[in-house]
């Protein structure tokens, strides 16, 4: 297979995916997330397809630092000072709880593995902001291919079975040792009436979204202008650094951040990462290392969730608020949403966002952090 069609075809599954996402079922179901990464896999283990492992390697580590900025656009920080002190503390309580257990469960298994403090770093990323961080944490320390491929389909068994913990049993189970939130706002159908205006594309939509997409060339470019220029040569932790320090700095900027597109734009270019990391996955060496990478990733997500939970239960905050910021820092954004209708409870729905948002921006510095503090 020549690169280039290795290129369109790596570019065009995540297109396939998210129209399969609406009109086939088993899709559908399962998400658009995890079809990418099943292709990419399925791809790698085709007898005599010829896939370039090089070529797939390129594309993953140009997808992440694209995707960063287009992400970050829309990020409205001052907002992130006027939102509700117990959401604020709940955050701040996951983050904590996630950096705790990825340095007690990295320590304890440091002789397993030589890359355990980047490992350790990458769930830090992970479970405060979500994929894109640990990819990014992943890209700056440089952890192997075959890491990549391990962490990012854990990363997608463990979040299937506690999305499914959180939209059925976990309200219950919280109001066990938790405060019920006072005076919810019922789930109505505005939500609905949001999500299918968000699948009409409209000229807008594409306008914003080239205009965004120009933008976040411009601030790669520009970060790695700069790392060339001070250290004389690219050296990725000091390009995402940049690149997620101004594309937050852009954000700033009421255009910049109403651009329409800018973010269905980022999460295409994570779905593009997604298709290249699974074509990068060897079959053989997987099975080597993979129970050891599970055991590590669910430990973490484990004493993460069970720490933040008993803290809040310590602050005394609701059991709503906990799940919803619980969802924003391991998943996410997108899925607040789907667990503020499981939760009946829509008046969480926008700072679940903006906390979803918050740690997106905050999970490569917090990442990183660790893996340094962890280095041997």
């Amino acid at each position: 297979m020549t690169p280039l069609i290795q290129v369109l075809l790596l570019v065009g599954i995540p297109g396939l995916a998210l129209v399969a996402s609406r009109h086939v079922k088993p899709v559908a179901w399962v998400g658009p997330v995890v079809a990418c990464y099943a292709a990419g896999i399925l791809l790698a283990n085709v007898p005599g397809l010829g896939l370039t492992a090089g070529v797939s390697l390129s594309v993953s580590e140009a997808a992440v630092p694209l995707a960063i900025p287009l992400l970050l656009f829309t990020t409205d920080v001052p907002r992130w000072m006027r939102l509700a002190r117990t959401t604020l503390l709940s955050f701040v309580l996951a983050c904590v709880s996630a950096m705790v257990s990825a340095v007690v469960v990295g320590s304890a298994v440091a002789s397993r593995s030589d890359e355990w403090w980047k490992m350790a770093g990458m769930l830090t990323g992970v479970y405060t902001g979500g994929t894109a961080n640990m990819n990014a944490v992943g890209l700056a320390l440089g952890v192997r291919e075959e890491t990549f491929v391990l962490f990012n389909t854990a990363d997608i068994v463990l979040g299937a079975v506690y999305l499914l913990f959180l939209m059925t049993v976990a309200q219950r189970l919280a109001l066990l040792f938790l405060p019920r939130f006072q005076n919810p706002s019922s789930w109505e159908d505005a939500a609905e009436r949001v999500e299918g205006a968000s699948l009409r594309p409209t000229w807008a939509q594409v306008r914003g979204g080239v205009l965004s997409l120009l933008l976040a060339v411009a601030v790669v470019g520009l970060a790695a202008g700069v790392s060339l220029g001070l250290l004389g040569r690219l050296d990725a932790m000091v390009v995402l650094l940049l690149i997620t320090t101004l594309a937050l700095a852009a954000s700033f900027r009421s255009a910049i951040r109403t651009l329409p597109g800018s973010y269905a734009l980022g999460d295409y270019a994570l779905l593009v990462f997604c298709v290249a990391v699974g074509t990068l996955a060897d079959a053989s060496r997987l099975r080597e290392a993979g129970l050891f990478v599970f055991a590590f990733c669910a430990a973490v997500m484990v004493l993460a969730v069970v720490l933040h939970f008993g803290l809040a239960a310590l602050f005394r905050i609701d059991a709503d608020t906990v799940l919803i910021t619980s969802t924003a820092t391991i998943f996410g954004p997108a899925f607040i949403g789907p667990v503020a209708r499981a939760l009946r409870n829509r008046e969480l729905m926008v700072s679940g966002v903006t906390t979803g948002i918050m740690g997106f921006a905050l999970g490569t510095y917090l990442g990183l952090a660790v893996a340094w503090l962890l280095r041997p």
